[in-house]
């Protein structure tokens, strides 16, 4: 054989060669389409395809982490909000991703960013900032509701940050204050009356027995004097002098009787 044709055939494969091997990686797959139909998806390894007339697309596997630019929203009770997310996501099913879609990626980004303003326009302010948990989990059951056919999963939906206007804050900071000052009434309030409660049980002890009231005022002298004060006054009480004017008074009268 002309080695002139050797060579030309020779060079040919070499050409060829590399377009014939396709080698995917473990977190890839190649979705394959021969003349312009649907094969199927190969991978990971080495394998071959014809050229010329198989094509090959790479679909990535791995975890997609996407941030969700910020949305203004407007809540249910009229608060406007500015919101932004992160959606995790993965490719189940190389063949509807491409088949699919044009674009999985992109088409996942717009459906989370109207869905997120969808769903926390129709919350309340104070849901979204209390109820958050559930708010997640309902933007991930829409969002992956929505993605399934293209072959995409979505894992997580989360709320990152809730930006509010300066005069809405001052509001909440105004209202959380007067909160704290009615919780702090009422519970001055209680003290108050369990306080009269123990001091009507306690007038009603003393109103009992007179000499409760000698026996207090005396241990309130005690209590004073283990302060070692210089000067001392203390105010005592008719009632204690009572019983020796009655003494007296009994005494006396029993003198003039004589």
């Amino acid at each position: 054989m002309n080695p002139i044709i050797i060579g030309v055939i020779v060079l040919v494969l070499l050409l060829i060669l590399p377009m014939t091997i396709k080698i995917v990686t473990e977190y890839e797959r190649g979705v394959i389409f021969r003349l312009g139909r649907l094969v199927g998806a190969r991978g990971p390894g080495l394998f071959f395809i014809i050229p010329f007339v198989d094509r090959m697309v790479k679909v990535d596997l791995r975890v997609v982490t996407m941030d969700v630019p910020s949305q203004e929203v407007i809540t249910r009770d009229n608060v406007t909000v500015r919101v932004n997310a992160v959606v995790y996501f993965r490719v189940v099913d190389p063949e509807a991703s491409v088949v699919k879609v044009l674009d999985h990626i992109r088409a996942t980004s717009q459906i989370a960013q109207t869905t997120l303003r969808n769903v926390l326009g129709q919350s309340e302010l104070d849901e979204l900032l209390a109820e958050r948990e559930k708010l997640n989990q309902q933007l991930q059951q829409i969002v992956d509701e929505h993605t399934d056919p293209w072959g995409v999963k979505v894992s997580t939906v989360e709320i990152k940050e809730v930006e509010l206007a300066e005069e809405m804050r001052r509001s909440m900071a105004a209202q959380a204050e007067a909160e704290r000052e009615r919780r702090a009434k009422i519970i001055h309030a209680e003290g108050e009356f369990q306080a009269s409660e123990r001091l009507a049980q306690a007038g009603a002890i003393i109103a009992k027995e007179p000499t409760t009231l000698q026996l207090r005022y005396l241990q309130t002298l005690t209590e004073i004097a283990s302060e070692k004060n210089s000067t001392l006054i203390f105010p005592v009480p008719i009632d204690l002098f009572s019983m020796f004017m009655k003494k007296e008074g009994s005494a006396q009268g029993g003198k003039e009787a004589k």
